[in-house]
């Protein structure tokens, strides 16, 4: 486990672990066990991250694993407290964003918020609470390694040289990849279906203002599995999470008025604003979503079968279609390229592609449109038509088809044998008291016991 851009877990593996180790918590007998600088490590802090890495299986090597975390914590704080004297800073506001991405993530990879919510027994308001400080601490270490490290460059001929040095038998197998592109449309809803949810939204406003609970009626009624049970709650949420229509109307309310109806790509909403931090607003809303009729689902689908039709006769490119067709509007100006949302790149590995398309993927060849799917996973119901774009195959990695990995990985052993030499200065200038308990701990860096 070393302390430097430790990237190889899985989004659950490190959802998990966080999750642990904050269940842990209660179980611990807390104490001091190390002063770096003005910082402190408590016993709970080893305690919770050993039990939580156990339950994942994972094993240190020569290295007795609590002393390889206490070791990691020293180094955390030491940087923490050198990040103080430097005003190497962390905003709140930074600090809420990673939070949000965290949940973002998690939300995503497990399905839902209901289903985050119902597994780990915790409201994301909780979670997120829980995981304040220690998400503080990683961005300050973060932004210290950065600082520390902000000098490094990189020539094209110490990658090959680096690559060139490597034991060729050794060289990392890299998983195939996937560019997807999409044609959407969403089946239509009628006037009369849209006109009966808003009467419905309508009586929930009215009974609210006779004095029900909006929460009481949120839980009762709201279609938004990840709020519902927290009375609707979504907790501070900066405005570029929002979808546009929602955050217009929410970041204009008063204080526990009701607003009037909003319609989204989700549904209809009622909102109740609780309160607002800086550009961060916590309001309640109930989401109703209308029903889609049968006859409605077949012309969306029979309007893809026409477009695969034109495509697949050659009468229009699949760029042209999903530009001219798609009602995708994060997909339709790049040809229906889907952007993989861990990586920011258009590529995926199979298991990180929505279910419905991955279980497509199967039975699909490059360039072969594939016919009519139902895909649920943005939240409300798409139908689409898919085209695998490019395909690279698990392969050993080599230097002219992954360039980026190698320079990656010289970048890597550069930043951290700086930070091993500013580890080892640091520690002669820093006070360091370390618990009885560690005194014949084999750490790696010799520096921490005086």
């Amino acid at each position: 486990m070393r302390y430097i851009f430790r990237k190889t877990c899985t989004v659950l593996t490190l959802l998990l672990l966080s999750i642990l180790t904050l269940n842990a918590q209660d179980n611990v007998v807390d104490k001091i066990i190390a002063v770096v600088g003005n910082q402190v490590v408590l016993k709970s802090d080893v305690e919770q991250r050993f039990i939580s890495l156990k339950a994942q299986g994972y094993t240190s090597g020569s290295v007795d694993l609590k002393t390889e975390i206490f070791e990691d914590l020293l180094i955390q704080k030491l940087m923490i407290a050198q990040a103080a004297i430097d005003s190497v800073e962390v905003t709140e506001q930074e600090v809420e964003d990673d939070l949000d991405r965290k949940m973002e993530m998690y939300i995503q990879r497990i399905g839902s918020k209901e289903k985050l919510e119902q597994y780990f027994g915790k409201s994301i308001l909780d979670m997120k609470n829980d995981l304040r400080e220690p998400t503080r601490n990683e961005r300050i270490k973060e932004k210290m390694q950065a600082e520390i490290t902000k000098d490094i460059h990189i020539t094209p001929a110490e990658v090959r040289d680096f690559y060139n040095k490597l034991n060729k038998d050794s060289l990392p197998t890299i998983a195939g990849k996937l560019e997807v592109q999409q044609i959407v449309r969403y089946p239509k809803v009628t006037d009369d279906e849209k006109d009966r949810i808003r009467n419905r939204l309508r009586e929930f406003r009215d009974r609210v203002h006779k004095g029900e609970s909006f929460s009481t009626l949120a839980v009762l009624y709201s279609e938004d599995p990840g709020s519902a049970r927290q009375g609707g709650e979504l907790g501070y949420t900066p405005r570029s999470s929002l979808v546009p229509e929602f955050a217009n109307v929410a970041f204009n309310l008063k204080t526990d008025k009701v607003s009037k109806i909003v319609e989204t790509e989700y549904g209809f909403h009622i909102i109740q604003f609780i309160d607002r931090k800086g550009e961060r607003i916590n309001v309640r809303h109930i989401l109703l979503k209308p029903k889609i009729e049968e006859d409605k689902r077949k012309e969306a689908t029979a309007r893809l079968d026409s477009i695969a039709d034109l495509i697949r006769n050659e009468k229009l490119k699949f760029d042209e279609a999903a530009f001219y067709f798609s009602a995708d509007k994060d997909t339709r100006n790049n040809g229906g390229l889907i952007v993989n949302p861990y990586t920011g790149s258009s590529r995926f590995e199979k298991d990180n592609l929505p279910p419905a398309i991955a279980q497509q993927i199967n039975s699909l060849k490059i360039n072969e449109i594939s016919e009519p799917l139902l895909d649920v996973s943005g939240g409300k119901d798409a139908y689409k038509i898919i085209k695998i774009k490019s395909e690279t195959k698990s392969h050993t990695a080599n230097l002219s088809d992954d360039w980026s990995i190698f320079e990656n990985m010289l970048t890597n052993q550069k930043q951290q044998d700086i930070l091993d030499k500013w580890i080892k200065e640091k520690q002669s200038g820093t006070y360091v008291h370390i618990d009885d308990s560690y005194k014949n701990a084999k750490f790696r860096f010799k520096g921490w016991q005086k």
